[in-house]
């Protein structure tokens, strides 16, 4: 689960300043940022739902992933698109140091914006293994640093630093895994009155259908909740498929669906391909 940026209100600048980019409406951003944020930190690309797994001592991973939302919400049309790399080494066997920068571009409403989000550094850690059952338990704990006052306007990002942190649950199946996650998230902006609290529950199954190959269904329920006490629903599910281009090598791709409980709804229909090395 990654932060929503919600862009506060662009305050009247000095007589002598430079005027400030016009923000993008809030409520064209909201769940089309999610799901573009979401995808900037994985274990398992193309999934959203986090896994257990760990790199192993110095050993490291990239992953590349790229991104492209398209949005409806009632007659309004908007489209997003998400740059990511996310950089991991082993410090030990059981715990991995990540750090996830992301480009976004959203255009919405007639306007349009493009530039970094925030910087995800994080640390997963599985703190418990049954290898006789299967059963695996982490925890993952994420910083995001914040973006310039000028990227909150726009709708790049938070403007002050947010947290989140993850309880990871991996069960090892005879046809594959299942992966459950529950995520708790304080989203801080500049603006105090735009910041919120995120929860996030979710479970993917993932089949190993062949040598070369895995399919995996991830579904999930995420929950905002406003300074005011509002609050907004969004639930997705993704179809998602890996192959091994090699020992070091894996290819991903999916599409993932997703809705929320406002009024009207907003529709997102969002395409991920990715790219992770081992090394």
């Amino acid at each position: 689960m990654k932060n929503i940026p919600n862009p506060p209100a662009c305050p009247c600048p000095p007589a002598a300043a430079q005027p400030r980019p016009t923000p993008l409406p809030r409520t064209s951003l909201t769940a089309l940022t999610l799901l573009l944020s979401g995808l900037t930190a994985q274990a398992m690309q193309p999934l959203i739902t986090d896994d257990t797994g760990t790199q192993g001592a110095g050993v490291q991973q990239i992953e590349l992933a790229a991104a492209r939302a398209r949005q409806s919400t009632g007659p309004a049309r908007q489209t997003g698109d998400s740059l990511a790399a996310t950089y991991t080494y082993g410090l030990t066997d059981t715990v991995d140091l990540y750090a996830a920068p992301a480009f976004l571009r959203v255009q919405a409403d007639g306007s349009r914006t493009s530039g970094w989000g925030n910087t995800a550094f994080g640390l997963k850690w599985r703190f418990y293994e049954n290898e006789a059952t299967g059963t695996s338990l982490g925890i993952k704990p994420e910083f995001d640093a914040p973006v310039s006052r000028g990227r909150e306007v726009r709708g790049l990002g938070d403007g002050r630093s947010s947290a989140q942190l993850t309880l990871l649950l991996s069960q090892q199946l005879p046809f594959g895994a299942l992966h459950v996650n529950y995520a708790w998230g304080r989203q801080r902006d500049i603006d105090p009155m735009a910041g919120a609290i995120h929860r996030r529950l979710s479970t993917a199954l993932v089949w190993n259908i062949a040598d070369d190959w895995k399919l995996a269904a991830d579904v999930g329920l995420q929950q905002r909740q406003g300074v005011d006490a509002t609050r907004q629903h969004t639930r997705y599910a993704e179809l998602g498929v890996v192959y091994s281009l090699g020992p070091r090598w894996d290819l991903a791709a999916g599409v993932i669906r997703a809705r929320d409980d406002q009024q009207p709804a907003a529709r997102t229909t969002t395409g991920t391909l990715g790219l992770t090395g081992h090394f």
